[in-house]
């Protein structure tokens, strides 16, 4: 009998959901609003939902799926299958996971955090195939990695090895949400290079993307810093070198301590493609140990917004395995 696997990526926009055979290739993919300001008992009953759609809609029984794997965001305790907070889901606080999945269904469920689940995509099945030190970042709305060491996934004493994003960078910087300041996602994430970008033309400075959006600087996107730095935009040119070299003396740190041998960016800010990480690659040659940045390769991520999905279910056959 043929077995599947499910692979579900909970997002604060969006929930993506996908089913995969035996040899893993995907039989039926979907995404569907999250809508988290309605609470966690709403969104886990839509979880509930969308994957019982699915099944129905492949003629697939409960008994044909070997497990399901789940990537939340926030902290949890993978083992116990509890999330213990996520900070954009209201009300999000030990939340049970994998208990509520059991009420609905009955084969196993697994859950990790949302970033590590797209590592596991990347790793297995995309830009990091084959290695057995790497370490991948999603640079978004805020900065999330995580990290394969000697073959394995670090997770460290409470899962939370890996959050590169709370670096700190300055003594006393931007506030950031985990209660510290200066915090390295605070300014290489998508918000944090449009913050940079706006601080400057509310000093004073010029730039083209001020008549793409009348002045109005709270609709300015990292997008339109990529447009305008095409465009040659100076602001645009300087920001986004300012922001690849701060990420670049991040990832020299990380490559100092971890020593890997690739590094994958992904998420959104990865479209900025070589405009961020020519300065990102320039810093890690100038600032981190020879040998080390020598062995190391700062890559794009290939999945895109499968990665999540692909992730899930790979690190659910691996926990059935085990």
């Amino acid at each position: 009998m043929q077995l599947y696997t499910i692979g579900l990526d909970l997002g604060g926009t969006n929930i993506k959901t996908a089913i995969f055979d035996e040899q893993f290739q995907m039989m039926l993919e979907r995404s569907d609003p999250t809508e988290a300001s309605k609470g966690p008992s709403h969104v886990i009953a839509k979880m509930v939902i969308i994957i019982q759609d699915m099944l129905s809609q492949l003629n697939i029984d409960q008994s044909s799926i070997a497990c399901m794997g789940m990537g939340i965001p926030g902290l949890l305790d993978p083992k116990e299958g509890i999330s213990i907070f996520s900070p954009n889901f209201p009300g999000w606080e030990q939340i049970h996971v994998v208990d509520e999945m059991k009420r609905a269904f009955r084969f196993p469920v697994f859950i990790d955090n949302d970033v590590r689940v797209n590592l596991y995509g990347e790793w297995l099945f995309g830009a990091g195939a084959g290695c057995s030190n790497m370490v991948l970042l999603t640079l978004g709305t805020g900065l999330g990695s995580g990290i394969v060491v000697n073959g394995s996934v670090l997770y460290g004493q409470t899962s939370s090895a890996g959050e590169i994003g709370h670096m700190n960078m300055y003594r006393e910087g931007r506030p950031c949400r985990c209660g510290s300041s200066g915090c390295l996602g605070r300014y290489v994430s998508a918000v944090g290079m449009v913050r940079t970008f706006v601080e400057r033309l509310e000093l004073g400075r010029e730039s083209v993307i001020q008549e793409w959006v009348r002045q109005d600087f709270t609709s300015i996107t990292a997008k339109m810093i990529s447009e305008a730095y095409d465009l040659g935009d100076p602001l645009a040119v300087e920001v986004m070198h300012e922001t690849g070299r701060l990420l670049g003396f991040g990832l020299s740190n990380t490559i100092n301590l971890l020593n890997p041998e690739l590094i994958v960016i992904g998420g959104g800010m990865s479209a900025a493609g070589d405009r961020l990480l020519y300065s990102v690659r320039t810093t890690i040659e100038q600032h981190s140990l020879k040998l080390s940045s020598q062995a190391c390769r700062v890559v794009t991520a290939q999945l895109g917004a499968k990665a999540g999905m692909v992730g899930a279910a790979a690190y659910a056959r691996k926990r059935m395995k085990e």
